[in-house]
């Protein structure tokens, strides 16, 4: 018997060029109504978007890039620490989109692709009509509430911001024991993530090691400088804002909404009594959210 790989239904794929030498994997479905991309997290592809991505085409042109570094899309070499800072993720973000004959566009992240989002709707205003953030904080306060003990979950955030070398080797000599634990650990319904579906993740993550780990050592560098010049410059994000999270502030000692209130005046913040793969655990709540955002 023949597997094939889990897709999103009724999505056809692309090879699209980002802003800089990377191409990105990018799976679109409908062709009417006003563009949505979405942007998916760690340790995941745009497959994360299976459930959520078909109930938005029936009304929307529906955009699915793998973030570069990850999936299927190219994965650079980062010689100076600026290959996968979000500026550059979220610059391909707008190429992308520019190159299917759209100007302007909403835009949903999940996790690492909510980091690019909220550095799209930063450097891109003019591009970025609604912008909706699924379980993080902005780069600077995440950073800003790890503290003491607490901040162990968050271990993989200070391994991979180490120099480049001993993350790598680390992760490389187990990735689905690394990997694997964060499918694990953030889910609360396992069944959210089938096997199938779970396989195609470690495979694209084991590929994908060194991106990744650039990825997230730019989240410990060039992108808190980038954050901390907007916060000074009182650079806001001007599209409506929606915030979907877990109630991590409770858990850490820190108030999610305030927080993000200082980086959008047009805010809707709520918590979910789901797991952090929200998008693949409640669905159609994340649909709401999004229809609901749309709205504004």
């Amino acid at each position: 018997m023949t597997h094939t790989n889990p897709t999103i239904p009724g999505f056809a794929h692309h090879r699209i060029p980002g802003a800089t030498t990377a191409e990105l994997n990018v799976a679109v479905g409908g062709d009417t109504g006003t563009p949505v991309v979405l942007l998916h997290g760690f340790p995941q592809t745009h497959l994360m978007w299976r459930h959520v991505a078909p109930k938005l085409a029936t009304e929307h042109t529906v955009i699915c890039p793998d973030l570069r570094g990850y999936g299927a899309s190219d994965k650079p070499a980062d010689p100076d620490g600026t290959a996968y800072s979000k500026r550059t993720m979220a610059a391909d973000v707008v190429a992308v989109a520019r190159a299917l004959g759209h100007e302007r566009f909403a835009l949903v992240g999940h996790d690492r692709g909510a980091l690019v989002a909220i550095r799209a709707g930063l450097d891109h205003p003019e591009t970025v009509t609604h912008l909706a953030s699924l379980d993080v904080l902005p780069t600077l306060d995440m950073w800003e509430v790890m503290h003491g003990t607490s901040a162990a979950i968050g271990f993989h955030l200070y391994l991979m911001a180490q120099p480049p070398g001993l993350p790598e080797q680390l992760i490389g000599a187990s990735p689905d024991a690394f990997f694997g634990h964060f499918l694990d650990a953030w889910t609360r319904d396992p069944a959210a993530v089938p096997a199938d579906v779970r396989a195609a993740y470690l495979a694209a993550s084991r590929a994908a090691v060194p991106s990744i780990v650039a990825d997230y050592r730019a989240s410990a560098g060039v992108d808190v400088t980038h954050d901390r010049a907007d916060r000074e410059a009182g650079n806001r994000l001007r599209m409506p804002v929606s915030v979907l999270q877990q109630d991590w502030g409770s858990a850490l000692g820190f108030d999610a909404a305030a927080l993000w209130s200082a980086w959008a005046d047009d805010l809707r913040h709520s918590t979910v009594s789901c797991g952090h793969f929200m998008a693949e655990e409640a669905p159609d709540v994340v649909v709401g959210a999004i229809r609901e955002l749309l709205c504004r």
